[in-house]
């Protein structure tokens, strides 16, 4: 059986048309490649139309500015990637005058780009015998070839890299790179694949051996904890609230946010009224509060899991400077307080 030739053929008939893939100009498929970290094509695809839009060019991205670029990308989530991708492109159009690394370990040092990345833009822009490495070749390979080291561990990695390289076809490298993703996406699915009609049927292990639900193996993942978050959500005589811009390494980092009170358990109004944090951010002026969820949203994060409450602060005059409601909708946020922005109505 030519593994490989199977592969690409089944590429050519049942690939998707997306934009990224009528290009190897390395701008196009980088950004589309941090976009898909994390996300699937139908979510990322309209984020990627949006960023060509609006940076057409590698230039006009890094002339922009932080705040316009997590603004664009919000609600993808893991806002590292955006602001990454603003560095490199600043990086690659003042160092590199504006053209990309051509090879594997140079792509490398780009900030933002992984083994996977590198792999992707060698192979698709540069023709480099690259291998890629992703959620949909793990499943490929491992189902393919009965290897059930865990795929997130130190020895998967090494291993499934090895054997990826080792089948990669040198005269067509980007096509089988994106030929075997496309495969493990649409063919090789995680769940309930319809093996009666897979062209590596007949030497497959896993169909052979009943091994479908079992493979790719994972070591078991990093215990989720979970936090309580309670926003202050001001609302003032003028139509202003406050507003902050969130400082640290934290996966929010630059976004903005009401001021946040974070509790070790869920309080209740007459805990709130009291809390230590609470009282140091109003200041001592007079103020009215009701919740506006009874019940916490739960926002759900890779490691943590976030259970928010949203209390309504109403106040004459503000503690400090204000935002106007109206321009609130002007900041990067993450989706957990964009989504209530949408729904709260702002008194007019």
């Amino acid at each position: 059986m030519n593994f490989r030739k199977i592969l690409t053929n089944w590429y050519s008939v049942y690939k998707r048309e997306l934009p990224w893939r009528n290009t190897k100009n390395p701008y196009n498929v980088w950004l589309s490649e941090i976009i898909l970290q994390q996300t699937q094509i139908k979510q990322g695809l309209p984020y990627y139309n949006a960023f060509v839009d609006q940076y057409p060019t590698i230039f006009d991205l890094a002339n922009a500015n932080e705040a316009e670029v997590l603004k664009l990308w919000q609600g993808l989530g893991y806002y590292s990637r955006a602001r990454n991708l603003l560095a490199t492109a600043k990086f690659i159009t003042d160092e590199l005058d504006g053209k990309f690394p051509k090879t594997y370990n140079d792509l490398l040092q780009l900030k933002g780009v992984g083994d996977y990345t590198a792999s992707a833009i060698a192979s698709i822009c540069y023709d480099q015998p690259n291998a890629v490495v992703d959620g949909n070749v793990y499943r490929v390979l491992s189902r393919f070839f009965g290897i059930d080291t865990p795929i997130n561990s130190t020895q998967g990695v090494k291993e499934f890299k090895t054997l990826a390289t080792s089948l990669i076809d040198k005269q067509h490298p980007g096509e089988y790179n994106q030929a075997i993703m496309e495969f493990g996406a649409r063919q090789c699915k995680p769940k309930n694949p319809d093996c009666t009609i897979c062209p590596l049927m007949s030497n497959c292990f896993a169909f052979h051996n009943h091994k479908i639900d079992d493979l790719p193996a994972k070591l078991k993942k990093t215990k989720v904890t979970t936090k309580y978050f309670n926003f202050l959500v001001f609302v003032s005589a003028d139509k202003k609230t406050m507003f902050h811009k969130r400082t640290g390494n934290g996966i929010w980092r630059n976004l903005y946010q009401f001021p946040l009170v974070e509790t070790k358990s869920a309080l209740n109004p007459e805990q709130f009224k009291t809390h230590p944090k609470v009282i140091s951010i109003l200041k001592g002026i007079p103020f009215e509060f009701s919740l506006y969820n009874t019940t916490d949203i739960v926002h759900k994060l890779s490691h943590q899991h976030l259970h928010t409450k949203f209390w309504i602060v109403e106040v004459n005059t503000l503690p400090e400077e204000g935002v106007l409601y109206r321009d609130l909708q002007k900041f990067p946020t993450p989706v957990l307080i964009s989504n209530f922005i949408d729904e709260f109505k702002f008194p007019i």
